[in-house]
């Protein structure tokens, strides 16, 4: 759960391109990161894959004038708004982002390639697919104020009931992620890009929190909890928690949109 999706990415820095806050290269070397190369597949107007600093600069010209992210999961359509395709293809990535201003969305496929055995060698390229959406709201976000609230709540039952479930919460699968999370929390305000109101980064630095006590519950053994039903009971306790934090990094991640919509 503690994971930074590639639509989040793609979403903020987007917004941050399209407000001026930052140069199209510096947009494009923010998403794509780690990952070798980004292409675009479907864009109007293209017989085959563009780079990705021509097809945001198309869709701006589309009439996009904003980003929103979508995390669906099966029985959460989180973000989305339609058509059955676009959702179809979200649920079966579990992310995407959807243009605001025109009816286009993104749905990223990520490929692995590479001769090696090693992690090194591995290079993971991504085609996002462009595809039509509905313009209608999107399924199940909260405002900021909404998310920030839950997630408190949230925080809170989490810690309760993995103390109440002895899962265990030290040795080495632990202490790496809470490392991995100090580590990017310690790296200032880059968990979103510029322009995003202080209130969203919070928040997102929470959904992340949250996300962090969740993964070390499911990855960090199986602690006192050594029966099929005490297993059941923990993963449907931590279940309810997990679609908050998921819910909380949507509202994040589309605060810059929020604040257009808004301000009209």
């Amino acid at each position: 759960m503690l994971w930074e999706p590639r639509s989040g990415r793609l979403a903020a820095w987007g917004n941050a391109l399209l407000a001026g806050a930052a140069s199209p290269d510096d947009a494009v070397q923010a998403i794509v990161a780690d990952d070798a190369v980004h292409r675009v597949e479907g864009l109007p107007g293209e017989a085959g894959p563009v780079g990705l600093s021509l097809a945001l600069g198309r869709l701006r010209l589309l009439g996009v004038t904003g980003w929103r992210v979508a995390l669906p999961v099966p029985g959460h359509p989180l973000g989305l708004s339609g058509p059955a395709e676009f959702n179809a293809r979200a649920l079966e990535a579990e992310e995407a982002v959807v243009g605001y201003g025109a009816a286009f969305g993104l749905v990223p496929e990520v490929r692995e390639a590479g001769a090696g055995t090693g992690a090194a060698d591995v290079r993971v390229e991504v085609v996002w697919h462009c595809l039509p959406v509905r313009e209608a709201p999107p399924a199940d976000v909260p405002s900021l104020g909404e998310a920030e609230r839950e997630l408190a709540e949230a925080l809170r039952d989490a810690t309760r009931v993995l103390a109440r479930l002895d899962v265990a919460a030290s040795g080495p699968v632990a202490d790496a992620a809470v490392d991995a999370y100090r580590a990017r929390a310690e790296r200032g305000r880059e968990a979103l890009a510029p322009g995003y109101p202080p209130r969203a980064v919070r928040v997102l630095e929470l959904a992340q929190r949250v996300g962090l006590l969740i993964s070390v519950a499911y990855e960090n053994g199986h602690g006192g909890a050594v029966s099929a039903s005490e297993m059941a009971a923990r993963g449907e306790a931590l279940r309810p928690v997990e679609r908050v934090a998921r819910r909380a990094q949507v509202a994040a991640y589309n605060a810059y949109v929020e604040e257009r919509e808004r301000g009209r």
